[in-house]
Order: structure tokens, then sequence, then C-alpha cells
């Protein structure tokens, strides 16, 4: 029991670290983001990894693939934010018109 406890541990502290640090520094992030909704998220989706597989992924490397996550949460509401003329405008970018 202890064990599975430390294991989580060490997911829980380097990734909010991780999240910390991102949301902290990015004002996007800071007004898209709950840090309490994404930190168990991510542990959650790191878990896949053993825990010698997720100590060996270097924290640079953790870094990019924590902010990639977080970007495509961050974004994932922002077409539901637009007004219907901009709407349009997107539908037609998007189509070539």
């Amino acid at each position: 029991m202890y064990e599975v406890s430390q294991e989580k541990d060490v997911f829980l502290v380097r990734i909010s670290q991780i999240v910390n640090n991102l949301i902290n520094s990015n004002s996007f992030y800071k007004e898209k983001l709950d840090k309490n909704e994404m930190v168990p998220d991510l542990v959650d989706l790191f878990k896949q990894f053993s825990l010698e597989e997720f100590t060996a992924i270097d924290d640079e490397d953790l870094i990019h693939r924590v902010d990639r996550i977080l970007v495509t949460h961050a974004v994932s509401g922002t077409l539901n934010d637009l007004t219907p003329e901009q709407m349009k405008m997107f539908d037609e970018a998007v189509e070539g018109r």
C-alpha cells in the first residue's frame, strides 16, 4: 500500500510542478484552464507509463508533452466562444472561400 502511494506521489509531484509553472507563465492557460482539474487528469493519463518509464522521461520532454496537452484542452472550447459572424468567417476560411 505504501509503495502504491509513493508511486502516485511521484506522478503527482512532478506533474503538479510542471502544470503550475506552465499555467502561471501563460495568461491564456490561466484564463482557460483549472489546475485542480488538469493535474488529476494528467496524472491518470501518465499512469499509463510504469514508474520506471515515467521517471525516465527527461524534464524537457515531459514539459513539452504536458504543454501540448494543455494547449489542446485550452483551445478545445474556443470555437464555442465565437459569435455567429465570427463562426461564418471561420467556416469560410476553412472551406477556402
